[in-house]
């Protein structure tokens, strides 16, 4: 019992613990990586080139900044992380799709026209 108490009175007392907006500011923001999560059943054609670049861009560069901070933010680290991940993966469904379906249009065209 005494190892769980230390680890809590750790995080409670870290200067990015949850007495300090260091905490809650990224653990709201994880409604941005959980909204593009659950957006990975919506369809392809729905997907925004420029938020999801934005999302990628932003938050690999967000981790990679929380990285050389002090004190280390692991939270927003993940967070970023995450939303940079989700980011990638929409780009590379909208990609894929438009790549598909511009194939098709072309294979539907060479098929028709002859």
């Amino acid at each position: 019992m005494g190892m769980l108490r230390k680890f809590v009175e750790g995080v409670w007392k870290h200067p990015a613990g949850p007495k300090t907006i260091h905490f809650w500011a990224p653990t709201f923001k994880w409604t941005l990586s959980g909204t593009n999560i659950f957006n990975f059943s919506d369809p392809p054609e729905k997907i925004s080139y420029p938020q999801q670049a934005a999302f990628a861009v932003a938050g690999f560069i967000g981790a990679r900044y929380c990285t050389v901070i002090t004190p280390r933010n692991w939270n927003l680290f993940s967070n970023n992380f995450a939303l940079g991940c989700t980011g990638v993966y929409q780009l590379v469904r909208k990609a894929r799709h438009d790549f598909t379906t511009a194939g098709k249009l072309a294979a539907g065209n060479k098929s028709g026209s002859g």
